[in-house]
């Protein structure tokens, strides 16, 4: 995984406990999580999804998933549910074999 990113100075350590160094520390910690939780940017060529469910059920708003072959976004106002089918019936018919 590259994102171009520049990865924090983790300094050496003192052989004793020294007040900067801990402070320093938590620093670089700060910078690398904000790093790791930060998705940045995406530009690619050639990309394979597999294993996408088919239901945007407990995915996070921009998440993937597809339907009937389709990819779709996870969007916060258009729900795409489990289990969304329907089926229906008008009147009846009769078949007669002679």
């Amino acid at each position: 995984m590259s994102r171009n990113l520049v990865l924090p100075f983790f300094p050496v350590p003192p052989v004793n406990y020294d007040r900067e160094y801990i402070a320093e520390i938590v620093r670089s910690f700060s910078v690398y999580l904000g790093q790791m939780q930060n998705p940045g940017e995406g530009r690619n060529t050639f990309m394979v999804l597999t294993n996408l469910q088919t239901d945007d059920s407990g995915l996070e708003t921009g998440a993937l998933f597809q339907q009937e072959g389709f990819v779709k976004i996870t969007l916060a106002n258009m729900p795409h549910v489990r289990g969304q089918q329907a089926t229906g019936s008008v009147g009846s018919v009769t078949v007669t074999i002679s």
